[in-house]
């Protein structure tokens, strides 16, 4: 029988636009959206939601029809939000693309594969990125002229783009991030207005708890009045963790966010000490950092209360290593892209020092499958299967892998491995058909992705196959020169 979240949500049935900003009320005028750089450089409630209907109006003069994609190339701005919630509240789709992948990838065909891929009818790009951008939308064939610079601040044509500004006078897609899923190419995941109000209410009603029992549903309006709380948006905004947190999260809670445009530790450090900032959300190779890093004590971090983990295994031994160094809550959390972002929590304010990555969310079921396609036991090993309100649509025109990840029951293949105690708590092991096999015994990535999250001169690593006769090796390298 399938685990059931202890936790029960009534969820607002709107679109995400009417859950951020009800017709009943009226929106603040506190900033909320700040440039940690350049804090007067901020949006309220009140001004991000008169340039949405801006951006609506624009996008209506340029004819992009209702569930087309709007594809953004951008860093991390005040405007971004405005993009964001303007796309998908005007009933066309939002995707944006990861600046660092071609970064990493020196290579066009990425982006110009997800240009083809969304049919995308408007691509916004930041001026930095333009040449990247247009030498895409050639290999593409996409038109020129829908092309435009996207910064917050106004811009002058730039090899015949114009600004943004140029053209701006309910279970349906809101957004399209992308995803490789369980296995091969990345893929554009259909996420609703529905599965984002859901996953919105279902991380903000775990981060009060302080056990695993349940609580009354809170009504989910937005804040009247600004949360003490102070956040630092340094998450890229074109994936679903930023997105989550960083505008829509922030915008209910009324949490002022500090937007960085990238992470780089020295600057992260500074903007917490600058701007008193007291939960982040973020990912193991930033504990690392925190951890291990010199560079951390020449700051006063005291200022922060809470840190959010997710997007990678995080061992017990380094969550507690930070939680005790900076004398503080490491709370774990779980997801992935095609839940919209979490499908598990730690009760935010419960000091679990166990690795655990918490309980089901609300309105949420699980199954464990074990390799024989049975449901684990209490404490065996069995690959997530989950089902409720946030897991995603499908595929963008892509039904034969939508067919493959979901099963005959609804419930989504996740690939990730997890144990359960009886309590129902669970603990991530493993990803499926990872394995790697040395002279028979298998070795769990997991694993080494652990050992090698707590090597501070580690900044990354690859693996490869080596041809060794009548020995079977791989060979990893890391970054810098090391050999391991």
């Amino acid at each position: 029988m399938p685990l059931k979240s202890p936790f029960q949500l009534d969820l607002p049935l709107t679109d995400v636009l009417l859950f951020v900003f009800p017709p009943n009320q009226t929106p603040s005028d506190q900033p909320v959206w700040i440039d940690a750089e350049k804090t007067d450089n901020c949006l309220s409630p009140a001004q991000l939601l008169q340039w949405v209907r801006r951006l609506g109006a624009g996008l209506d003069k340029l004819d992009i029809k209702q569930n087309e994609v709007v594809m953004m190339y951008s860093t991390n701005h005040v405007f971004v939000p405005v993009v964001y919630l303007g796309t998908a509240g005007s009933g066309r789709i939002f995707s944006g693309y990861s600046v660092a992948a071609t970064l990493l990838m020196g290579s066009m065909v990425s982006i110009a594969m997800q240009i083809e891929n969304t049919g995308a009818k408007l691509i916004l790009v930041e001026p930095p990125y333009l040449p990247t951008v247009l030498e895409a939308a050639k290999k593409s064939n996409f038109p020129r002229d829908r092309v435009f610079l996207f910064s917050d601040s106004s811009c002058s044509p730039t090899d015949g783009v114009k600004d943004w500004s140029s053209f701006l006078p309910r279970t349906r897609t809101a957004v399209l991030n992308y995803s490789s899923g369980t296995t091969g190419l990345p893929k554009g995941v259909m996420i609703s207005h529905q599965n984002i109000i859901a996953n919105v209410c279902q991380s903000l009603y775990m981060r009060p708890l302080n056990s695993i029992k349940p609580a009354p549903s809170p009504s989910f309006l937005p804040s009247k009045s600004p949360s003490s709380e102070r956040w630092l948006g340094f998450l890229p905004l074109y994936h679903a963790y930023g997105q989550l947190w960083s505008i829509t999260a922030a915008a209910i809670t009324m949490t002022p966010c500090f937007y960085m445009r990238s992470f780089s530790l020295v600057p992260f450090l500074s903007n917490i000490q600058l701007h008193k900032i007291t939960h982040i959300q973020t990912a193991p190779p930033v504990l690392v950092m925190l951890a291990k890093r010199p560079e951390t004590a020449d700051f006063d971090l005291s200022s922060l209360q809470n840190i959010l983990c997710g997007a990678a295994p995080l061992g017990k031994e380094l969550q507690n290593e930070v939680s005790g160094r900076f004398k503080l809550k490491v709370v774990q959390t779980w997801g992935m892209t095609e839940v919209t972002c979490s499908s598990l929590h730690v009760p935010g304010l419960l000091d679990d020092r166990s690795g655990s990555v918490g309980h089901i969310d609300p309105n949420c079921e699980m199954k464990l499958i074990t390799d024989d396609g049975h449901e684990a036991k209490t404490g065996e090993r069995g690959e997530i299967h989950v089902k409720g309100p946030n897991v995603c649509l499908g595929y963008w025109r892509n039904e034969k892998a939508t067919k493959e990840t979901f099963d005959e029951q609804g419930f989504l293949r996740t690939g990730d491995v997890a144990i359960a105690d009886n309590k129902g708590w669970l603990w991530i092991v493993d990803r499926k058909k990872e394995l790697i096999k040395v002279h028979g015994f298998q070795v769990a990535p997991a694993e080494l992705e652990a050992v090698l999250l707590e090597n501070e001169d580690i900044a990354d690593a690859a693996v490869t196959e080596g041809l060794y006769p009548a020995r079977d090796r791989k060979d990893m390298y890391s970054s810098p020169r090391a050999k391991l």
